[in-house]
């Protein structure tokens, strides 16, 4: 994985002592709340419902164990002893004092991380596939472009005040384990007919009041343009996007107001001039030394375990959790943290250095964070599986349920964030209580729920099998339900199914929507997102509203 070099070292020392002097005026009443928002901003630092929240940049979710023991000391030293996982591969404190952020800045830096550019009107954390260079279905790592778009786009003096936030994800599978299309660039790795690698590039992907699945701009963009032909549309759009409505401020809106052709031919334009001028383009040699901070670990050849159990649960967790690698006697876990009844995303300090551990002995000290909320060891060898799994046991984190309905996305909703109307995880703990039992789990199969606590869909409802927004009615909380969204490589947007449900009754509805899939399905190996597909909205609507149904 990348390290810094000596631009990053410094960069990140100027950027911590000049935050510290900002916190010190404000605690001193030098500067108003007002005047130090796009400060702590440029930082990582919210002010949440009770508390300023601080989000931590984890670039393309990769890790090491120093790197989360440090996390897990935060936690214990600064938070409550615990941090939040997130949907951009990055971790948040939710009850740090505002005076203490310069250590935690301090002790991130000595460990090779920081907060800056996790929030503003910037080019936020590049996101990538958590399975990046380990798994056996991948064209090539994607992840030495995310660190080559991290490199451009550091404080990018053009780009750092943007007319909204700017998210850019990539993936180097033909299945899309990155979200591709529901990014402002999304970037999907591919090689052509010759053998070179380049890139599908999509734009104007979003969630949030008006979500968009991305439109196709380049079906082969080569290697060496990625730079170029990125600051072409990051150009476009900062010289046209709104900035009279924050609402209709993203690239999604230009796309959508201006025409896809129209926009397309003004980013070749650009694209053009800038290859013309020649300095974005990539040199192969430096290509090739980012790539080599990303290569393989030197993995021994190890016997595949053989040995028999009776454990149920180990046999559950090794179906659920584990996924095919490059190499035969290696495989990819994935770490839940959605265990029955828990808080999506959450970990505790003992847990992160649970993981720590099991990441040195077991996983050659690298781990991930999935846009799932989960946890990633990319290189277990087989044989280790049983002994990885004790470990995670006695750590409460062997939950087996990678994809299944207990596996939900939330975002902290109204118990923290102040943008919020409806409290998303006791909704998430209700559901998982009401599936817990691991065969009812495996009997329904795949199925993705995702939950946000408002339309700005830091849940990713949008793209959930079923989608659950929490909206506030007549000073009371309900939630609506959508179908038939999916963030992969057929992604779509979920549509409204009817009116909402009160949070007592959100559980309820959703076993009826899967009892009408199991009722209706054509085999038990077809998905409830092929089912639905297949099917449409109306059985499930039937079911829920009978009353509607009988009227009809």
């Amino acid at each position: 994985m990348y390290r810094y070099d000596e631009f990053d070292h410094d960069f990140v020392k100027q950027r911590t002592a000049q935050f510290a002097d900002q916190v010190e005026r404000r605690l001193s009443g030098e500067i108003t709340e007002d005047q130090f928002k796009p400060l702590r901003l440029m930082n990582g630092v919210y002010l949440q419902l009770h508390a300023y929240m601080l989000r931590v940049a984890v670039p393309y979710g990769t890790m090491n164990a120093a790197q989360m023991r440090m996390l897990a000391h935060i936690a214990r030293k600064y938070d409550r002893g615990y941090g939040h996982f997130t949907t951009r591969q990055n971790i948040q404190y939710n009850w740090p004092k505002l005076a203490d952020i310069p250590a935690i800045l301090e002790d991130l830096a000595s460990v090779e991380m920081h907060a800056i550019q996790t929030s503003g009107n910037c080019i936020r954390n590049v996101t990538a596939d958590h399975f990046s260079g380990a798994a056996a279905d991948e064209v090539a790592d994607p992840r030495p472009y995310a660190e080559i778009l991290r490199q451009w786009s550091s404080l990018h003096p053009e780009f750092s005040f943007l007319p909204r936030k700017f998210k850019i994800a990539v993936t180097g599978a033909e299945r899309d384990r990155a979200a591709i299309q529901v990014h402002d660039i999304g970037l999907h790795l591919k090689k052509n007919e010759a053998g070179e690698l380049g890139f599908t590039v999509f734009i104007g992907g979003g969630q949030g009041r008006t979500p968009m699945i991305g439109k196709k701009v380049r079906d082969f963009l080569p290697e060496e343009d990625l730079l170029a032909y990125t600051t072409a549309i990051l150009r476009v759009y900062n010289l046209n996007g709104r900035r009279d409505n924050k609402y209709k401020a993203r690239i999604k809106i230009l796309v959508h107001e201006t025409g896809l052709d129209e926009l397309k031919a003004d980013i070749e334009r650009e694209f053009e001039a800038l290859k013309q001028d020649g300095e974005l383009a990539l040199p192969e040699a430096d290509v090739a030394a980012i790539r080599s901070y990303f290569a393989l670990p030197d993995l021994p050849e190890r016997e595949r375990d053989r040995a028999d159990t009776a454990d149920a649960g180990y046999i559950n967790w090794l179906t659920r959790n584990t996924a095919a690698h490059k190499r035969n006697d290696y495989a990819m876990v994935t770490i839940s943290l959605k265990p029955i009844g828990g808080i999506p995303g959450d970990a505790t300090d003992s847990q992160m250095e649970a993981v720590a551990d099991i990441a040195e002995r077991y996983g050659f000290d690298e781990i991930r964070v999935s846009h799932e909320q989960n946890l990633i060891l990319p290189h277990v060898a087989r044989a280790d599986l049983p002994a990885v799994y004790a470990a995670l046991k006695e750590a409460g984190l062997e939950t087996g349920n990678a994809g299944l309905i207990t596996d939900m996305i939330a975002c902290p909703g109204l118990d923290y964030c102040a943008l919020a109307n409806a409290r998303s995880i006791p909704v998430a703990q209700q559901i998982s209580e009401r599936f817990y039992n691991p065969e009812r789990q495996a009997e329904i199969g795949d199925l993705k729920i995702k939950i946000s606590g408002c339309i700005n869909a830091c849940g990713h409802h949008h793209v959930g099998h079923i989608g659950l927004l929490g909206v506030e009615k007549k000073g009371a909380e309900l939630y609506q339900i959508t179908l038939g969204g999916s963030g992969d490589e057929n992604t779509s947007i979920g549509q409204i199914i009817g009116r909402g449900f009160e949070p007592d009754k959100v559980a309820d509805a959703v076993e009826t929507i899967v009892d009408t899939y199991l009722s209706l399905r054509s085999s038990k190996s077809e998905t409830f997102i092929d089912a639905y597909r297949r099917l449409g909205m109306q059985p499930f609507k039937d079911a829920l509203y009978p009353e509607k149904a009988k009227a009809a």
